[in-house]
């Protein structure tokens, strides 16, 4: 990849290139787009105002960036198997469900969403975010037995509280969500559904986890983490939904679409329509299962005993290691992860117990289960180096050597 600027910009650029390019990217929300994506998001579109929809825009000279908006639609509908309406203008995951909720509800309304603490998103009702200062919240979470959903225990909060949205979809649950289920619950307790796929929207697409269309009223995602595309994000709904929806997207929160991401988001969707996406998505899952394996067999206990998508969620507690020092640890040998609170955490948020790591990013370079195993190995020893410089200067070097052998999609691909 090509990239020319001033000195301080373009040596920063060059760091960031190769901390990419050598090291291990394990944070589950992230990945690598292909070289055609970065092209579009540095593109020509970049210039270009267009406030308003296709066919109607409150800018002249708008039938190209038209027929980019028109394609990325039709490609996310046939992505999905949907005829939902979709809005393909959102800047990001957390604007879409604001969307959503500035769309369909009155301040002060009831919503009902996944704690943050338990694997929720901040835009499910927490206290510091928009959504939980603009609304009533109620929160569900995990059994303290198992760490998973307990389906008859959120439909009793529900029937209770009767919120007026009900929101499904997570950001550290490291397993599937019946939406069936959920759906039951929302048409008992007469709320609107809507699921947040952000996480798992590629593997909804390869057919590894189960789809909410056709349960969930509202369904937003992100287009980058398993997706593959650009970061930003998608909102579809039901047909009597759209009209409130789009107006709460333009003009009630933002302004002109960014033309550039609308055209990588049609890029990246016609990328994930071809066959081999199936097979990297189920690649992912099974990446993730097998270093879940490996960790735990290695003494790092895995919240709820596994995975089923592409997500793991360690608990440290029983080694006797924070998160953030963990994390800190990691970052020294090239391995991102983040730090994360685990269900029931005693910790602070801000020092938790555990850390989330996942295998996106891994699986785009093209690393398979036998190369999930050395990566499993190369945590294990580096949470339990005890910081030791030299250990940790080792795995390092054995970590810039393994990544060689793994081209990195955009950057070292071409």
């Amino acid at each position: 990849m090509k990239f020319k600027a001033d000195g301080k910009v373009q040596k920063i650029f060059e760091s960031e290139r190769k901390r990419q390019i050598e090291g291990l990217e394990l944070i589950p929300s992230e990945n690598y787009v292909s070289k055609n994506v970065l092209e579009a998001l540095g593109s020509i579109f970049t210039n270009k105002y267009s406030e308003g929809y296709p066919k109607k825009r409150y800018y002249g000279g708008n039938q190209f960036i038209d027929e980019a908006e028109l394609l990325a639609i039709e490609r996310a509908k046939k992505l999905f198997k949907t005829t939902y309406h979709v809005n393909v203008q959102p800047y990001s995951g957390s604007p879409a469900n604001i969307a959503v909720f500035f769309g369909l509800l009155d301040f002060g309304d009831k919503i009902m969403g996944m704690k943050l603490s338990q694997g929720g998103h901040l835009t499910h009702g927490h206290k510091v975010n928009f959504s939980g200062r603009a609304y009533k919240v109620v929160q569900y979470g995990v059994r303290k037995s198992d760490e998973r959903l307990d389906y008859k225990e959120i439909e009793k909060i529900a029937l209770k509280e009767k919120p007026k949205i009900i929101i499904c979809g997570a950001t550290a649950y490291p397993r599937e969500i019946d939406f069936k289920k959920f759906a039951s619950i929302a048409k008992t307790a007469k709320a609107i559904l809507m699921a947040d796929i952000s996480h798992i929207a590629g593997l909804i697409v390869a057919g590894v986890h189960n789809s909410p269309f056709g349960y969930a009223d509202i369904i937003t995602t992100t287009t980058h983490k398993t997706l593959r595309g650009p970061r930003s994000a998608i909102i579809f709904c039901r047909e009597k939904y759209a009209k409130d929806i789009d107006r709460a997207v333009f003009p009630g929160l933002q302004g002109g679409p960014h033309d550039h991401v609308t055209l990588a988001k049609a890029i990246a969707f016609g990328e994930a329509l071809k066959p081999s996406f199936k097979n990297y998505g189920e690649q992912i899952v099974k990446n993730a299962q097998v270093l879940a394996r490996i960790l735990s067999e290695g003494g790092l206990r895995v919240v709820s005993d596994g995975t089923d998508n592409h997500l793991i969620l360690v608990d440290l507690t029983t080694i006797g290691v924070a998160g953030k020092q963990a994390e800190k640890w990691l970052e020294d040998v090239n391995i991102s992860v983040n730090k994360n609170t685990i269900p029931y955490d005693e910790r602070s948020p801000f020092d938790p117990s555990g850390i989330r790591l996942g295998t996106p990013a891994v699986t785009s370079r093209g690393m398979k289960g036998g190369d999930m195993k050395k990566v499993g190995e190369f945590i294990i020893r580096t949470i339990k180096s005890g910081g030791d410089k030299k250990e940790l200067n080792r795995i390092r070097k054995e970590v810039i050597s393994f990544t060689k052998k793994f081209p990195v999609p955009g950057i070292t691909d071409n």
